[in-house]
């Protein structure tokens, strides 16, 4: 399996799904994922990595090769046993993915488990504006919240604790303030985008 695992990466991850006239394929840059090496706080961005990859550059590959792909990224500390026994598994035949996503429930339910929202729900405690703009501080809040647990007002009060007093005062002393997570995102963004401008 590890022979097979080497001649995907060799192939730049398959290669047997150029189409003509095709944006996919290997004729289309795509990045790969970062070698994820178990840790909780990187599962979901590494399986959004995968996701991705796949369907830019391995859509017509067997589940099977799309699996021994994912798992050439899976290198280090606690991630490598996991594995290991992975790989003996599929090889005995103990078991067989159906679908590629049936193998991220898995690979989430290893290493994702309570920790992360744990990690997501402190790092996004942690999150301040500083000197981004207000359009990079709603992206990374948003990926930090997705998984964090948090939902509805007490989101709002996060995002609203770490955005830039200015344009927080400017936006709760409105004569009609924002009261939802999209329209925090939406008019705190225009705001600081005017702002930027002037």
């Amino acid at each position: 399996m590890q022979a097979q695992i080497q001649a995907l990466l060799a192939a730049g991850g398959g290669g047997t799904e150029q189409a003509v006239g095709s944006n996919t394929g290997p004729s289309m840059e795509v990045a790969k994922p970062a070698i994820f090496n178990g840790e909780a706080g990187k599962v979901e961005g590494f399986i959004t990595a995968c996701r991705l990859y796949l369907r830019m550059k391995m859509r017509r590959t067997s589940v099977e090769e799309q699996v021994q792909w994912v798992l050439s990224y899976v290198q280090g500390g606690s991630a490598d046993v996991w594995k290991e026994n992975v790989m003996e598994e599929l090889e005995s035949g103990e078991i067989e993915y159906e679908t590629v996503e049936e193998f991220f429930t898995n690979l989430r339910k290893e290493f994702g488990g309570g920790e992360e929202e744990s990690i997501k729900a402190a790092e996004l405690r942690r999150m301040e504006q500083g000197g981004k703009t207000m359009e990079e501080y709603v992206q990374e809040f948003k990926r930090t919240a997705r998984g964090s647990g948090y939902e509805g007002r007490p989101l709002v009060e996060e995002f609203k604790r770490g955005m830039n007093g200015g344009i927080r005062r400017k936006l709760i002393e409105a004569e009609n303030p924002p009261t939802s997570i999209e329209q925090w995102y939406r008019r705190a963004t225009a705001l600081d985008r005017n702002w930027r401008e002037s």
